[in-house]
């Protein structure tokens, strides 16, 4: 975020960099556009009234919301893009007999603190991940299968497909905590994977998981709103400001 801003100001924008807290009610100047790396419901209520009054917004607030997993599993159903089976469950209730090993995971936000990701190897297992997060607050909660295979992960910048319906700006490896299989994967296929889902979202700056698996298919696991980009700062950073300047100048790609 703050490499971002500072390839922004070499082109000549004022950026000023706020904390979550920060937003707030009684900001007497709006500023003209937004980039945000925030999950924060009530901050993005906040922005969505800058939104509303005309002020350019990446991501927008609708598609952070959109990236909530209760959200996205109904998003990327209705626009008919592959992703992994997931089940939402009351975090109350006894759930269901599922086959485990299953992947407890928080309805809302992604990943934030111990517990909101549990590996789940039996029933009793998965009533005690979700025990925890109902002692926590959290109501609602993702059931997914685990899957065999090379795990993924991803990060992209743009809206527009490339010559191969990929995202202007993509970039992919491997996560290093894992016995790499070697398992074949089709790096278009995977590019254009994202590139749906990002769209369906409706992400522009984005990152996410996916599965590489034996036979060769590609399961979509996570996709998120302005991730680390860890591995890529530098790269990520300026692809981002100089789809930002565009952007905030009215025009995309």
């Amino acid at each position: 975020m703050r490499l971002t801003g500072k390839h922004l100001e070499a082109k000549g924008f004022h950026v000023e960099l706020k904390t979550a807290d920060e937003v707030t009610e009684a900001e007497e100047v709006w500023p003209r556009f937004v980039f945000l790396m925030c999950e924060r419901l009530d901050v993005l209520e906040r922005l969505r009234t800058l939104e509303v009054s005309g002020v350019p917004q990446v991501n927008t607030p609708r598609a952070v919301h959109n990236t909530y997993r209760d959200r996205m599993v109904a998003v990327l159903d209705e626009a008919s893009v592959p992703f992994i089976p997931s089940r939402i469950v009351a975090t109350s209730e006894p759930p269901e007999p599922s086959a485990p090993p299953v992947w407890v995971k928080r309805g809302d936000v992604h990943n934030t603190q111990e517990g909101d990701v549990v590996f789940a190897s039996t029933a009793g297992e998965v009533e005690t991940a979700l025990r925890r997060l109902a002692g926590r607050g959290i109501t609602r909660a993702v059931l997914q299968p685990h899957v065999t295979g090379d795990l993924i992960k991803f990060y992209g910048v743009g809206a527009g497909g490339g010559p191969h319906r990929e995202p202007p700006w993509f970039r992919w490896f491997y996560h290093k905590d894992q016995k790499l299989a070697g398992h074949p994967m089709d790096q278009r296929a995977l590019a254009r994977l994202v590139r749906r889902a990002a769209s369906a979202l409706g992400l522009e700056v984005y990152g996410g998981d996916a599965i590489a698996t034996a036979t060769g298919d590609l399961v979509l696991l996570d996709v998120n709103a302005w991730p680390s980009f860890a591995l890529y700062r530098d790269e990520a950073s300026a692809a981002i400001a100089s789809y930002l300047a565009l952007r905030f100048s009215g025009g995309r790609r």
